[in-house]
């Protein structure tokens, strides 16, 4: 006689284990969001300090301009130029754990905008006369602060 699995004793087991995923599918979200939360963090900061060293070393000039002359409109290829390519203030250009996009939106004027960028192409948001730099996604994470807050 064949020993074998009766068709009741699989729909038990395939029940438990769907019971089991959707009690711990939650938990496994919770940690991939905070993971990002903390990568987006790390990526600003890395991206911040690149843009307050290249500043520091070219005469208080921010990345962006090119020839580092600020009469000239900034653009994010001379940000991305200044810092990766041919600057190695950073390894590589860092992307936005959220929209997994690296452009920077480079801004002209001495006023940052109250919100994300409409366009989700653009990781970031940088605006060189003051050196700011924000992540360029809306929503809020697991502590109610603003992404674009960070």
């Amino acid at each position: 006689m064949k020993k074998a699995f009766t068709l009741i004793e699989i729909l038990i087991v395939v029940s438990i284990l769907g019971i089991l995923s959707a009690i711990v599918f939650p938990e496994f979200q919770a940690h991939a969001q905070q993971s990002r939360e903390s990568a987006a963090k790390d990526n600003l900061r890395i991206l911040r300090n690149a843009i307050e060293v290249y500043a520091a070393e070219h005469n208080d000039v921010p990345p962006g301009y090119q020839n580092n002359d600020t009469t000239t409109s900034p653009h994010y290829f001379w940000v991305w130029d200044q810092l990766v390519l041919t600057g190695n203030y950073l390894s590589a250009r860092p992307k936005n754990p959220f929209n997994q996009e690296v452009l920077i939106n480079v801004l002209e004027g001495k006023n940052f905008p109250l919100a994300p960028a409409e366009t989700e192409r653009f990781g970031w948001i940088y605006l060189p006369e003051t050196r700011e730099i924000k992540i360029n996604t809306e929503g809020v994470d697991s502590t109610n602060t603003p992404y674009f807050d960070y």
